[in-house]
């Protein structure tokens, strides 16, 4: 294996150091024999429960890959949203514009690059909150993180007992429940200020309160800001014809700390003892987060700076009401898990480096002044500039029921049933300021291009999964689910369509701003069952069936069927595995071995010219060790795999930066992961570490091609077999070392955590043809590589029974680490944008207990 040099050797050294650091423990030890015991979930060690399985198991004794980060863990690295976990767990990685919400979460190098479309591919990795799915397409629900037992991240596919987007793997989040024992209560805050950047902080709490023996009430809340570090500076876009055209300036919007965001919301679980059997479990969870500016940086004008010309935020809402049951039938466990989700999210994006890309393609024919129609009412030409407002709303129902045999039998059953529905109203406008209204999309005054569609996925399951104790030491598994998918998609995307103009007459005016005689409001239904522009050239009936989705002109995208529209469909159904072997030589020892596969649905394209895409599927053959040695004082797991992703889909800007998701080659996923812990006394080290070697076996095509030798014309190979696959980095390593003393009534404690990724192509293309000049480029090369880079966090903090205060600095060094890079348009690549991580930052975090 070749290691990426770029910034390990200053993580090993950090690593190598604390190493040594147990000697030195164990002397001090000696010199201070009334040095506190460990926290229990530090000590003995290393006993972590988790419930990966469906059942509360020691984690040392689950056949999975789990690494997972406790309550104590969590507090101690100040963890408080997705990327905070996401960089301490070395199999996941994620992509994104940085703005939070809208990250697209790979495990294991499952990832093809382009995800997140709203009509796109469902996710690769589920995402649970306790026993409810909150994965979403487009985004991921970035759960405040507060008050939380654990969080779990289980690599590979899930497809037996988690389903449809758990193919690569699952990250569940498990919140602390109810506790009749006694009232407890947390307050915690914290103020910072970012290097380069403004002043952020955070106020959070919870209390614990018992109702009576059989009944308890636990609430969190939480307001939290986070401070801006990139700015918007002044700068202008002139657009042809020069002389003589238009130059818009950014004025109204320049400002420091362009980036901020601010979060508040919180959670109520309601635990209820009906007897000594069945619990009931209703919980309750809202949250709101409100983000200004842009969270990439465009490193052609300096570091951390961006030069935009309209306002840009995003608001993201949701809600969501669950329902758990537990209980028993006989010695049987049952459980019910119910959820009702409901996100909205409100965004206004700056689309300005679209006009400029276009003027510039279009330079032959005068720029857009002369390619398109940018005019307004009176005929004058207007400024090109683009802002996009969207808003979707999301709802998901999902309901499982599950039965669990008793856990000290020879022969164990898990098995259930599962159903969701999720729906997605989807509204994404194009504006133009001023643009005349028989350019626009009709009803639309100023709007360019509309997309106003609503998609629904269902998904059907039963599971079940039996594991049998062949020997005392040796128990083999065998699991299956059964999986129907049924997705849909109907609605209007495109242009307007000037109702003057008449498919194929003579001295037709312009149909709309982008000349545009074939999308949109051209494609929709008539009252024939041809398309209107279908219609105009037959001479049939032009009269516009009423639109399937409110607020949309007409309806371009479904099916004509009996004299109406219906969505587009794509069904299917097929099954999952999962094979284990399990053998334990010894209670401090797991040895398994796994063949499991996982799956994603196939979906639609929008446009009518492209095929839709098929299901992907994912095998992962998979080699396992858990130690536990030295009593507890040593941890230590790995397992070896090797994944073959099948026509996996892969989703791109094509044509006129509209989205399309094809079924590409074959790839072969090859890695190791690792994760050792040592606790002795006050010391802890913790290292973890992934290695993924990724690539496609065969050539991928511009156009498909099933014999992906890519030939024909206007074909091409984008990307030759052997080529590695974008996002993910081949090493990604953390380490946390952490030593606490007593100070007589109070522990003090320091802490050093690293974290280190090596470099990674941010797209898979190396050759496509240029939109507007047919020219061949290279998107990975003109996106460029996310570069490696370590970073460094420490903590200097005193605990008492109860209160605590801490003194931390994030990114000491003030690395710019790239999270991803992105262009706003299929034809953007002149201004590259990198998402990095957040520059150094200093704060203070005092916490008290009741």
């Amino acid at each position: 294996m070749r290691i990426a040099k770029a910034g390990l050797p200053r993580f090993l050294l950090l690593t190598s150091t604390a190493l040594f650091a147990p000697a030195t423990v164990a002397m001090a030890q000696d010199a201070a024999p009334q040095a506190s015991a460990a926290a229990p979930e530090d000590a003995g060690g290393n006993v972590i429960i988790v419930t990966a399985q469906k059942r509360s198991e020691n984690l040392q004794n689950v056949p999975i890959s789990i690494q997972a980060l406790g309550t104590q863990k969590l507090d101690q690295l100040n963890i408080s949203d997705f990327k905070g976990y996401t960089q301490q767990l070395p199999t996941v990685i994620s992509q994104s514009s940085g703005t939070p919400g809208t990250n697209i979460i790979y495990m294991r190098g499952v990832a093809s690059g382009g995800d997140g479309n709203h009509s796109g591919s469902l996710p690769s990795v589920g995402v649970y909150l306790d026993e409810q799915p909150v994965t979403t397409i487009g985004g991921n629900l970035d759960v405040h993180i507060y008050d939380i037992a654990r969080i779990e991240s289980l690599a590979g596919p899930q497809g037996t007992l988690y389903g449809a987007s758990s193919e690569a793997g699952t990250i569940r989040i498990i919140t602390n429940k109810p506790d009749t024992k006694g009232f407890a209560a947390r307050l915690d805050t914290e103020v910072n200020t970012v290097h380069k950047g403004g002043t952020g902080g955070k106020v959070e709490g919870m209390v614990n309160i018992p109702l009576s023996d059989m009944a308890a009430l636990r609430v969190v809340g939480f307001y939290e800001k986070d401070a801006g570090y990139i700015d918007n500076v002044p700068g202008t876009r002139s657009f042809l014809p020069r002389p003589g055209g238009i130059t818009v300036d950014n004025k109204a919007f320049v400002k420091k700390n362009y980036n901020d965001t601010e979060i508040a919301g919180g959670r109520a679980l309601l635990k209820v003892d009906l007897d000594d059997n069945w619990t009931v479990t209703p919980g309750f969870m809202y949250q709101d987060t409100r983000s200004h500016g842009n969270y990439g940086y465009d490193p052609s004008l300096g570091d951390l700076k961006v030069q935009h010309f309209l306002p840009e935020y995003r608001r993201d809402i949701f809600a969501q009401a669950s329902l758990t049951i537990e209980g028993k039938i006989g010695n049987w466990d049952l459980t019910y898990a119910g959820a009702y989700l409901d996100r909205k999210t409100f965004s206004s994006s700056d689309y300005t480096d679209y006009a400029e890309a276009y003027d510039s393609l279009y330079s032959g024919v005068g720029g857009l002044a002369g390619y398109f129609y940018y005019q307004d009412n009176a005929g004058r030409t207007i400024k090109p500039l683009q802002q996009v407002i969207g808003q979707d709303h999301f709802k998901k129902m999902s309901q499982e029921l599950r039965f669990a045999s008793p856990t000290t039998a020879p022969l164990r059953f898990v098995g259930g049933l599962f159903y969701q529905r999720q729906t997605n109203l989807i509204h994404q406008d194009y504006k133009v300021d001023g643009l005349a209204d028989l350019l626009s999309v009709n009803g639309k005054p100023g709007t360019l291009w509309l997309t106003q569609q609503y998609r629904v996925d269902k998904d059907y399951a039963a599971f079940t999964e039996i594991s049998f104790d062949l020997l005392p030491t040796l128990t083999g598994t065998a699991g299956v689910r059964y999986f129907k998918y049924d997705n849909s998609l109907i609605g209007f995307f495109g242009f307007g369509r000037n109702p003057a103009f008449v498919q194929g007459a003579d001295g037709n005016p312009p149909p709309n701003a982008a000349g545009s005689s074939r999308t949109g409001v051209a494609g929709c239904y008539t009252t024939s069952g041809l398309r209107l522009r279908d219609a105009q050239l037959a001479g049939q009936s032009s009269t516009l069936l009423p639109p399937a989705v409110t607020d949309s002109p007409c309806t371009n995208l479904g099916e004509y069927v009996d004299g109406g529209v219906v969505p587009t469909r794509a069904k299917g159904d097929g099954g999952t595995y999962r094979f284990n072997l399990t053998w334990k030589p010894s209670p401090d020892v797991t040895t398994y071995a796994t063949v499991s596969r996982g799956f994603r649905p196939g979906g639609i394209n929008r446009r009518a010219d492209v095929a839709p895409y098929q299901p992907d599927f994912l095998t992962n053959y998979e080699l396992g060790l858990k130690t536990t040695l030295f009593d507890g004082l040593l941890r230590f797991n790995m397992a070896l795999y090797q994944q073959s992703w099948k026509s996996f889909q892969f989703a791109y800007l094509g044509q006129n930066s509209f989205t399309e998701i094809h079924n590409g080659p074959d790839a072969r996923i090859r890695g190791v992961e690792f994760d050792a812990n040592v606790v002795k006394g006050g010391f802890s080290l913790n290292v973890g570490g992934a290695y993924t070697d990724a690539k496609i076996r065969k050539n991928l095509c511009l156009i498909d091609d099933p014999t992906y030798q890519c030939s024909g014309d206007g074909n091409l190979v984008s990307a030759k077999a052997g080529t590695r696959l974008p996002i993910t980095p081949l090493w990604k390593l953390t380490s946390t070392a952490r030593y606490s003393v007593p100070m007589g009534a109070a522990k003090a404690y320091g802490q050093v955590n690293a974290t280190y990724q090596s470099s990674a192509a941010s797209d898979l293309r190396s050759q496509i043809f240029q939109s507007g000049t047919g020219a061949i480029i290279s998107p990975a090369d003109a996106f460029g590589r996310i570069n490696a880079f370590t970073q460094f966090n420490l903590a200097l903090g005193s605990e008492w029974d109860k209160f605590s205060i801490e003194l931390f600095a994030t990114n000491v060094f003030d690395k710019r680490g790239d999270i991803s890079r992105y262009a706003q348009c299929g034809s953007c690549t002149q201004r590259i944008y990198i998402v990095p991580t957040q520059p150094r930052t200093l704060g203070v975090r005092a916490g008290a207990k009741f």
